[in-house]
């Protein structure tokens, strides 16, 4: 896959969600220019401001997990990533579990995370728990996100990405993130587990330089 696909696929999936609550801000100007019932002007008020939040929320993640959110500094504080996975999933029906105690991460550590999380909420089909840790011992950083539900969705393309094998499908905005990952890992030498330990349980492990 040319860097030209790549970067088309992850514009795409950018787009993707985005365009959800940058439509519905778009029909609550149209409602509201022509709505005269006080309580309806409310309504669309409060719509407007969901969706300007979650609009923002998205964009902040996909600085980070796709751009050059962080600065130029090698190290982002991990405050900025739980704030990002945080906003990402408050709109969804997602139980969010932070374990990450470090005070910063290595920026390829930070895209891997944020990246993995993306991968993760999209295997919740009807929402779920999502677990994101993250432990230093001595020159490695490790990386575990866990998604937990009854039912996920990940399909047979995703775990293709995740192993490497990209041979065999024609990709798609969705497993852009997964991609992303692969490319990430691939540059730094690091590791990357995909284990599904019991039925509703899907566990990304990645293992990278400090």
């Amino acid at each position: 896959m040319s860097d030209v696909d790549f970067a088309s696929l992850l514009c795409s999936r950018l787009c993707h969600d985005l365009v959800s609550p940058v439509g519905a801000l778009a029909n609550g100007i149209e409602i509201l220019a022509d709505e005269t019932d006080p309580d309806m002007r409310a309504q669309c008020l409060q719509l407007l401001a969901d969706s300007a939040q979650q609009t923002a929320n998205r964009l902040k993640f996909f600085r980070l997990a796709f751009g050059a959110g962080g600065g130029f500094s090698e190290q982002v504080d991990v405050r900025e990533a739980q704030a990002a996975i945080q906003g990402m999933f408050a709109a969804d029906k997602v139980k969010l579990d932070w374990l990450v105690t470090l005070p910063a991460l290595p920026k390829v550590a930070v895209k891997v995370l944020l990246n993995l999380s993306l991968i993760a909420g999209d295997a919740l089909l009807r929402g779920g728990a999502l677990r994101i840790a993250a432990e230093r011992a001595e020159d490695q950083v490790e990386l575990v996100v866990r998604a937990e539900c009854p039912r996920l969705l990940h399909g047979e393309v995703l775990r293709l990405t995740m192993t490497g094998d990209t041979a065999s499908f024609e990709a798609t905005p969705r497993v852009a993130p997964a991609l992303l990952v692969r490319q990430l890992l691939g540059h730094s030498g690091a590791t990357l587990r995909l284990l599904e330990p019991e039925p509703g349980v899907l566990v990304f492990g990645a293992q990278l330089a400090a």
